[in-house]
């Protein structure tokens, strides 16, 4: 099945306010999917925020709601993420859920709804990190609460900020993703200040518990796909998830990874452990309490929640990350 199949498939409704129906963005998504259940509205939280959702039942259909940002483009980066040394860490949220279903994914219980918005007006995204960036160089996380190149064949928000950072070198965006979409981008242009990094984890894992996303295969085959235009590309290997015999299915998994790609195209590498507020942990468990990523021991560590031994499998990745890379190149 192709993308845009997938598309028309998947959303059997459509969301649209009234001010943006005629916006350029939706007129491209609209003719694209194709949809005559089409529903007008006057602000997309009179769906996406209604009490009372089940976000596991809408998984299995989510619908898809296409509505305008009025403020806050930008927001400040969580402690919680690798800034890779950039004072001025933002992100921005084109783009609200995911079509992806990890089990262990931080949005579960960050909305009522998982139902997917867009928020097509990019040109006031543009504006608000022009002034941002004004005076100072600001790293912008483009794939923090959705996957925008897994959604690209529908928004081309990718290329879109990809055109735009040709002319802002005060802006450092980072596209994270695991989709197997970059065909959709590789005849770009792609400037020094855009950063492609793939979220790799073990395929043991992957099947287990990130429900409807590439193979690992698939991943690395677009990052060599990356490559081959001669990109430097990130490696997040996060969140660590506890599986059996850990440590024999991780350094076969890192094997794996630097005996497929270009060692001298590889950007950096950040490796971080699953963890979330303590709060969020109680709302995640709930949606979803027999989950087998949370049977193991987890405990409070200054305001966060991860595994007891989370220290111990940070470390025996970074080594096994530190037979084939520099040191310095690991986050």
């Amino acid at each position: 099945m192709s993308l845009l199949e997938l598309y028309q498939n998947k959303f059997s409704h459509v969301y649209v306010e009234k001010e943006i129906l005629d916006h350029e963005k939706t007129r491209k998504i609209l003719d694209k999917i194709n949809n005559k259940n089409i529903i007008l509205i006057d602000d997309y939280k009179e769906v996406f925020n209604r009490p009372k959702q089940n976000f596991l039942i809408q998984k299995l259909s989510q619908k898809l709601i296409l509505a305008r940002k009025k403020d806050d483009f930008l927001y400040k980066g969580s402690e919680l993420c690798e800034n890779f040394g950039y004072r001025n860490f933002f992100y921005a949220s084109n783009i609200l859920n995911c079509i992806y279903d990890c089990e262990y994914c931080y949005l579960k219980g960050l909305y009522n709804s998982s139902n997917i918005v867009i928020f097509v007006n990019i040109e006031d995204f543009l504006n608000s990190m022009d002034i941002e960036s004004k005076d100072k160089q600001i790293y912008v996380a483009l794939s923090y609460d959705s996957d925008i190149l897994a959604f690209e064949g529908l928004t081309g928000f990718c290329k879109d900020y990809i055109e735009y950072a040709k002319y802002n070198k005060n802006i450092l965006f980072e596209i994270r993703t695991k989709s197997s979409n970059f065909n959709l981008v590789f005849d770009l242009e792609i400037p020094d200040n855009v950063i492609f990094a793939w979220t790799l984890l073990p395929e043991e894992v992957i099947s287990l518990y990130e429900n409807k996303t590439p193979s690992l295969d698939l991943r690395l085959k677009d990052i060599k796909m990356a490559q081959s235009k001669g990109l430097e590309v990130r490696l997040s290997i996060e969140p660590l998830i506890k599986i059996k015999n850990f440590e024999h299915v991780y350094k076969n998994f890192i094997k794996k990874i630097f005996s497929e790609l270009d060692k001298e195209l590889i950007r950096d590498v950040n490796v971080g452990a699953f963890r979330v507020s303590k709060e969020h942990m109680k709302r995640i468990r709930k949606l979803n309490p027999y989950s087998k990523v949370f049977s193991y021991s987890f405990e409070d560590k200054k305001g966060y929640v991860s595994y007891k031994d989370e220290d111990y499998m940070r470390e025996f990745v970074i080594d096994e990350i530190k037979k084939y890379i520099d040191k310095e190149k690991i986050y």
